[in-house]
């Protein structure tokens, strides 16, 4: 239904080297199977609203030591995974963008892995926005974003600039690539997941997730992951 490539940006989801700070609360290898759970979250929606041939996973880091690799390659049928390229990781999203719209076609529409709540809805929306020929982006709460759709490779020119995980990262974002192609259109606003209020609040929105599932199984209650 759409001409449009998927790029999900992530990290393998490996315990102690994913979600750290979620780690603090619930430790490590409960961080890391909720991280993987997100990610499949993630790679499921996507392929429920972008073909075979559309679909790439930037990853950084190796399958083989997440906390179930046999699930994640059975979930990567169909998806292309390529590595990571790049001193930071503004930098390796911006080389992402440009090798995506070489070897697969545009507009790309980038995610992160840890939106498990995000739904075709939102995906389809983006998609509608880029047919003007204009690169979307999507904020988040704690003032990052959760979406960046490209239509040209020129659209990250300014991207390595910008600093990431920052309370003005997105205000940033949209100046360095409204410099490099204009007028950047905004869709809805989601939150990630980097605390356990996050995940808590998460989980509430979209129960029927394996984020969601995950999350539930954990021994500790509501209330002693957010103290």
């Amino acid at each position: 239904m759409t001409g449009a490539t998927i790029l999900v940006v992530a990290k393998a989801p490996v315990a102690g080297e994913v979600k750290t700070r979620l780690a603090a609360t619930v430790g490590a290898h409960h961080a890391a199977r909720l991280a993987q759970a997100a990610l499949l979250d993630t790679l499921a929606v996507c392929e429920s609203v972008f073909p075979r041939g559309r679909r790439v996973l930037a990853l950084a880091g190796s399958i083989h030591r997440t906390v179930d690799p046999a699930q994640l390659l059975q979930a990567l049928t169909g998806w292309h995974v390529v590595g990571q390229d790049g001193p930071t990781f503004a930098h390796r999203l911006a080389t992402a963008h440009r090798d995506v719209h070489a070897t697969h076609g545009g507009p790309v529409v980038q995610l992160g892995m840890d939106t498990p709540h995000v739904t075709a809805r939102h995906l389809e929306h983006v998609i509608a926005a880029t047919r003007g020929g204009r690169p979307v982006l999507g904020r988040a709460p704690d003032g990052g974003w959760w979406v960046l759709a490209t239509t040209s490779p020129g659209d990250v020119a300014g991207l390595p600039l910008v600093p990431m995980s920052h309370p003005d990262t997105w205000v940033r974002t949209r100046a360095a690539v409204e410099g490099a192609a204009g007028t950047v259109l905004h869709t809805a606003e989601l939150g990630d997941v980097d605390t356990a209020a996050d995940a808590h609040a998460v989980a509430a929105a979209a129960p029927h997730t394996r984020f969601a599932h995950a999350w539930r199984q954990l021994d500790t209650t509501p209330e002693s992951r957010t103290a």
